[in-house]
């Protein structure tokens, strides 16, 4: 499928709460392992920290599709994504027979942080920095899940939207990049699925407001990898297993963003 047969899958929050949804991912999972695919996870969890943040008497801002962070609301990001999000996922994979280690962006020194944008609080955007500690899992046939939380380099734990963050692994370990969320892809303004996007479709598309806020910054993401590893990168929904074990196989996948 590429030259270092490593995918790098995103998967949101709403799958979190579909058990049989990631039963069914871990099961597809497993057998891509069993071929000698490497896989990584990275996920996010915006329907867990929306919760958690609601029963702590917290508010959810967004800002351009991304989470404002204010540093009374890290500890409960942190503890929804590094912790709980995270473990849910582990724990799915174990229970399919998937050997997995649950991490963070910072583990290993596989990315390097800093805060995003001051309006945005604790916002991180992240770079590729080290690949040895994520080869090295590869390497024994585990399954790293990676939670988008990271730390710069004054200790300060910060929110990176697991786009982006999937983003950064993705470039980190030259793979190539799925984007799986709860719909079959990028849809059109009447609301069907466009098969191949490149920059200038997508310039247009935003600038029409049919590509918007969460889909905005995940299109983005997706043409960044894209362009700086000449690699297509594909955004598709993770309710069809079948279809992304037919993507190892070199089958079509829902939309494939363009270098």
């Amino acid at each position: 499928m590429n030259k270092t047969n490593t995918l790098v899958i995103k998967v949101g929050g709403a799958l979190l709460q579909q058990p049989q949804a990631m039963a069914n991912l871990m099961a597809a999972l497993k057998s891509m392992i069993a071929a000698g695919q490497h896989v990584v996870l990275v996920h996010g969890g915006g329907c867990l920290v929306d919760e958690q943040l609601l029963a702590n008497g917290k508010q959810t801002v967004k800002l351009n599709g991304l989470r404002v962070t204010p540093e009374d609301q890290i500890d409960i990001v942190v503890g929804a994504l590094a912790g709980t999000s995270n473990k849910l996922l582990q724990g799915a994979a174990i229970k399919a027979g998937v050997t997995a280690v649950g991490m963070s962006l910072t583990d290993g020194q596989s990315v390097s942080a800093k805060i995003k944008a001051k309006e945005l609080g604790l916002v991180g955007e992240v770079v590729p920095g080290n690949p040895a500690y994520l080869q090295f899992m590869l390497s024994q046939g585990w399954l790293p899940i990676c939670s988008s939380i990271a730390i710069d380099e004054h200790g300060n734990r910060l929110n990176v939207n697991a786009d982006q963050a999937a983003a950064a692994i993705a470039q980190l370990l030259d793979a190539t990049l799925v984007l799986l969320s709860d719909v079959p892809g990028v849809l059109d303004a009447s609301r069907s699925l466009i098969p191949f996007l490149n920059q200038q479709q997508i310039s247009q598309l935003v600038s029409d407001g049919v590509i918007e806020k969460g889909m905005k910054v995940k299109v983005e993401a997706a043409l960044d990898v894209a362009q700086q590893s000449g690699i297509a990168v594909n955004i598709a929904s993770w309710k069809d297993t079948q279809a992304l074990i037919g993507f190892a196989n070199g089958v079509s996948l829902g939309t494939q963003i363009q270098p």
